[in-house]
This record gives structure tokens, C-alpha cells and sequence, in this order.
């Protein structure tokens, strides 16, 4: 089904309107139902089961995302040199 250059315009001008929680969940919809490879959806289920394993088993441990976050952030402030352009 083609859309008119208007129609799509009205649809974009209408979910603009829409609270960023319902945009989410309209995006989500939208991206669903775009075609999907299937063998890259395979990988990516396969990489999820694989990391739930490692976290269920203690394989692996999970880290703090806002204090891995911070220290990342103060790691990269460290070694990147400051010139007066980059402030």
C-alpha cells in the first residue's frame, strides 16, 4: 500500500504528539514488522541464550551500568588529550 507524501507527513505530525512512552511502543510495532533475516535473528537468539547461561551458571558476573558507566567515562576523560576545541 503506497502512501501519499501527505499521508505520511500526517501520520509523522500525529505521532510526534504522542507521549514518548507511546512513541516507543509505535516504534517497536513499526520495526516489527519490518523484514528481519532470519539467520541474523537466529545469531542474536543464540547470543542471548548464550549469555543467559553464562550469567545463570556465575560464568560471568554482572557490573553496575552507571558505575561502569562513570569509570568508562573517567577512562576515556584520562587518555583523551583536551585541545581547545574539543570543550
Amino acid at each position: 500500500m503506497a502512501l501519499e507524501s501527505e499521508t505520511v507527513e500526517t501520520l509523522e505530525a500525529a505521532a510526534l504528539q504522542l507521549t514518548p512512552a507511546d512513541r516507543a511502543r509505535l516504534v517497536d510495532r513499526l520495526i516489527a514488522t519490518l523484514d528481519a533475516d532470519p539467520e541474523v535473528e537466529e545469531a542474536w537468539a543464540a547470543e542471548v541464550e548464550r549469555r543467559q547461561v553464562e550469567i545463570e551458571n556465575g560464568t560471568v558476573s554482572l557490573l553496575p551500568g552507571p558505575k561502569i558507566l562513570a569509570k568508562l567515562k573517567a577512562e576515556f576523560e584520562r587518555t583523551t588529550p583536551c585541545t581547545p576545541d574539543s570543550k
